[in-house]
């Protein structure tokens, strides 16, 4: 198990699961995520301008990296249909090391976001 990894889980939500899926695809494809899992429907209660919300989402659990954060960030937002979509991200602090690699592996390369060249 290898400790203080680079890696995140960003989540966010999204009231259709086609919505959840374009994200998905749209990151996956941009190298900014390894993996994204669609999970739902799920209940969230939140408020909103006032009221309390009670809806059915579709959660997406994003694996990517510390320094893709807000590439991914942008990513997600440019095609998510929320005003505000929650965009979050938790520190991945362990992992078996195979699976740290396979991430690291299918995630745009380090040298390659900091030149710019995507």
């Amino acid at each position: 198990m290898e400790m203080h990894s680079p890696f995140i889980q960003i989540m966010t939500t999204t009231a259709r699961r086609e919505d959840a899926g374009r994200i998905g695809e749209t990151l996956v494809e941009k190298r900014l995520a390894a993996c994204v899992q669609v999970i739902g429907p799920i209940r969230s209660i939140y408020r909103w301008k006032g009221n309390i919300e009670r809806d059915e989402e579709w959660l997406c659990q994003i694996k990517s990296r510390r320094d893709l954060f807000d590439a991914a960030a942008q990513a997600i937002r440019a095609v998510h249909p929320y005003e505000t979509p929650e965009i979050i991200a938790l520190p991945i602090i362990a992992g078996s090391g195979d699976y740290l690699a396979w991430l690291e592996g299918e995630l745009n390369p380090l040298s390659n976001d900091r030149q710019g060249s995507r």
